[in-house]
């Protein structure tokens, strides 16, 4: 049963006034606040009072949620078609200085997307999370230099390699990569990110990830919103998942769910990240209801190791299926330097 109740808090208020700020909303300020049908009310109301006190323009978008298209349900996809066709809605939101994503699955990585932000409007995806968890995980100005560091760091390497006492051992290619990194907020025209921000991210190029990663107790399997609760052992060979290792439900879960596409695009490596906000817990999701949250927490927290699947724009890959499962724990080296040493962020990073 849940404990939140869905009422609105002068303190939500305040932290959404604080995000908006660090997107430099200026008083008249145009800004557009997309939902659809299916987005949690209480966020977008948060989102237009905390404008209206800011003294910006902010009018609402709301558009119905497509119809399933998949064979199983999807969840923690950040791949939303719910703005793809709406030739109205994309004008209107591309004469806007910002546009509040509050879809479900969130806008960033739609083609339609970048039709918005060509000219310069900038774009947040506020996460389909309780306003709690996006109380506690705000970023700060110190995010941006922190990200920069990070991706700088990736972008001079030629190998990551990711290690862990329960067994993984994954080795990547950066050469070519395509280098992210999310800080939370968005200050610079046509730029995008997402609250919760603090992930430190790369999309590897084909033929390029090999190794092991191993999952144990403990770890999450964020598109399932679910500690997994036996070991798990995932073979990568050239990107791909070729194998599923594991005699406990979760595995069992995994390859359900991955078959179910019919797609080999689903077990290729999407991105490999680590987390960099230090507001975020990995061990927040027991204190929710699975309907409270989309787990964004969970995968910048500070520390962690998230290796995803499906999706890969720098590989030329797409696929709807896509899993970010978070590892604990983990040694991460970019060439020699070591970046996060067992779960702990090291040097300018930290």
């Amino acid at each position: 049963m849940a404990i939140l109740q869905d009422r609105i808090e002068a303190k939500w208020i305040d932290a959404f006034v604080h995000t908006f700020e660090l997107c430099d909303v200026k008083e008249g300020d145009a800004v557009a606040i997309l939902s659809e049908t299916q987005s949690r009310p209480l966020n977008v109301h948060l989102a237009e009072l905390a404008l209206l006190r800011m003294k910006a323009r902010p009018f609402h978008i709301v558009i119905p949620t497509p119809p399933l298209f998949a064979p199983v349900p999807v969840r923690s996809s950040g791949y939303s078609f719910v703005i793809e066709g709406q030739d109205e809605a994309i004008k209107a939101m591309a004469a806007c200085t910002l546009v509040a994503d509050l879809t479900v699955e969130g806008c960033i990585h739609s083609p339609a997307a970048l039709q918005v932000r060509k000219d310069g409007t900038r774009m947040l995806y506020i996460s389909n999370d309780h306003p709690e968890s996006l109380e506690r995980t705000r970023s700060d100005a110190s995010m941006k230099d922190r990200i920069t560091t990070g991706r700088q760091l990736m972008s001079n390497a030629s190998t990551m390699r990711v290690i862990s006492d329960a067994g993984t051992d994954l080795t990547v290619d950066m050469t070519d990569a395509f280098i992210g990194g999310n800080v939370g907020f968005v200050d610079q025209p046509s730029q995008w990110a997402s609250w919760p921000g603090g992930i430190q991210s790369c999309f590897p190029r084909a033929n390029t990830v090999n190794g092991t990663v191993v999952m144990a107790p403990g770890d999450i399997n964020f598109t399932f919103k679910r500690y997994l609760e036996s070991p798990v052992t995932l073979v990568i060979e050239d990107d791909f998942v070729t194998d599923i290792r594991g005699e406990g439900w979760d595995a069992e879960l995994l390859r359900s769910y991955f078959n179910a596409w019919d797609d080999p695009n689903a077990f290729a490596t999407s991105h490999v990240s680590w987390g960099m906000n230090h507001g975020a817990r990995w061990d927040s999701l027991m204190m929710y209801d699975k309907g409270d949250v989309n787990a964004t927490e969970g995968r910048a927290a500070a520390g962690t190791f998230l290796f995803s699947t499906g999706p890969n724009p720098a590989a030329e890959r797409h696929s709807d299926c896509h899993f970010d499962l978070t590892i604990r724990g983990c040694t991460i080296t970019l060439d020699d330097q070591i970046v996060v040493d067992k779960g702990v962020l090291q040097g300018e990073i930290a």
